[in-house]
């Protein structure tokens, strides 16, 4: 072989030309042979070899023991099998520990991590009517279930009554109980000599299923006088449960007609949407958000696969998209968030934030702002991306693109502001009130 290499390269370096020599002769090694144009440029002398690392001689260590340990087969058939075999050891133990790495990378860019950006805000909240707590989304209905049962030791009738109106979520349902109910207390106060009215068979097909199906319709009954007696059913030998009215209550009549006006006219319980009015001083941070996953209809996982059809969709789209499919894509982002986080910055660079939902109007915003004012009756003008004035108040914010955050910009209205510095009056220095600036937050 040595031969063969030996006898190449003597005939290269006898059919290389000179300067300003020509080949005549075809090479027999693969077609003539070209003369190079110019004489080629000494070639820099190699770098010298860095000896391998303390990692990388353990790690061929590591390989080459583990190559000794394995049941000794046919043997190699030459020293370059067996550096083949150290070296696809090297390669599985570099593998081994990019997958380390990569698994490391995916934890540090984790958002439970440490070090990862701070929300914007750490979630939605909302005040309960009846303690006026400050409770997460999550423990919305738990606390309201607690608040209702404790205030059962305070009104019952008032207290049964939210439940009916409150948790069960079928307002229709709803609507037809609580109506049926209404005749029969009806019927007793119309003919309150008459027994009849005064008994209502629980087994009966409407009772069942237009009242007995309602949450916290049984307390209502006890706490209006209600009793359950079994009771032998007329011309049978069988008996029945009935609730059946408490003679004492009787001479009480018009209690029964409150509490009939009481059910028909109640709303459900709705705890408030807690805005987290914060005072932000300007800061170049302004347009950047980082939402808490309350703020979002749909879970994270939900989110992730809405986003990956949507890039599906993209790239196989290859039409024009009628109008009627985008106005279906439209309305699927509009439901896809249940609340916004917007911030106003006022002309002297300082931030109000507030919490509102995706589907109110943006007069809530208005007014909002309004409250916040030193001079509420000040007219101003809220401008959204690209200085878009906000005119219509009645739009919703998932209507305007305000989801699921905002930055926006107060201009106040010229002409007031020229009259007011040609009154010569000495301003605050900020519009916003003192109460408000006096807890002002660094935006980070």
């Amino acid at each position: 072989m040595r031969k063969f290499f030996q006898e190449i390269k003597a005939d290269l370096k006898f059919k290389t030309a000179g300067p300003g020599q020509k080949l005549s002769e075809p090479s027999r090694y693969g077609g003539t042979l070209r003369v190079p144009k110019e004489k080629p440029k000494a070639e820099a002398a190699p770098k010298p070899r860095q000896a391998p690392t303390d990692e990388a001689q353990m790690a061929a260590a590591a390989a080459l023991a583990r190559l000794e340990l394995k049941p000794k087969g046919k043997a190699p058939s030459s020293q370059e099998a067996v550096k083949n075999q150290v070296r696809k050891e090297l390669m599985a133990e570099a593998a081994a520990s990019e997958k380390e790495l990569s698994v490391e990378e995916k934890d540090l860019a984790s958002p439970d991590k440490e070090g990862a950006a701070a929300p914007s805000v750490s979630g939605v909240y909302f005040i309960c009517p009846l303690t006026g707590a400050v409770v997460r989304k999550n423990e919305k209905e738990k606390h309201l279930r607690e608040a209702i049962e404790s205030y059962f030791s305070v009104d019952p009738v008032a207290a049964s009554i939210m439940e009916i109106h409150t948790f069960n979520k079928d307002r229709e349902k709803v609507r037809a109980g609580v109506e049926t109910m209404a005749k029969y207390l009806d019927n007793i106060c119309l003919h309150p000599e008459e027994e009849k009215y005064q008994k209502i068979k629980l087994q009966n097909k409407v009772f069942q299923e237009r009242i007995s199906c309602l949450e916290g319709i049984h307390r209502f009954f006890q706490a209006i006088g209600f009793e359950t007696k079994t009771l032998p059913v007329p011309g049978q030998e069988t008996t029945e449960e009935y609730y059946v009215l408490k003679e004492e209550m009787l001479t009480k009549l018009e209690a029964l007609k409150d509490y009939k006006e009481q059910l028909l006219s109640s709303e459900p319980v709705r705890a408030q949407l807690d805005r987290q009015l914060c005072v932000f001083k300007p800061s170049p941070e302004a347009a950047r958000f980082e939402l808490p996953n309350d703020f979002y209809n749909l879970t994270v996982e939900e989110l992730k696969r809405e986003q990956r059809l949507r890039t599906e969709a993209v790239e196989k789209a290859s039409m024009l998209r009628t109008r009627a499919m985008r106005e279906k894509e439209e309305q699927r982002e509009m439901r896809k968030y249940n609340y916004t986080l917007v911030r106003v910055r006022f002309p002297d660079g300082y931030i109000l934030q507030g919490t509102f939902y995706a589907r109110e109007p943006v007069s809530a915003l208005y007014n909002f702002v309004r409250e916040a004012l030193r001079d509420d009756w000040l007219p101003f003008e809220l401008l959204g991306p690209g200085g878009l004035k906000l005119t219509d108040e009645n739009l919703a914010f998932n209507e305007c693109g305000l989801v699921p955050s905002a930055l926006l910009t107060l201009a106040w209205d010229a002409a007031v502001m020229a009259d007011i510095e040609a009154s010569g009056e000495e301003q605050p220095a900020s519009p916003l009130k003192p109460e408000l600036l006096s807890r002002v937050q660094t935006l980070s």
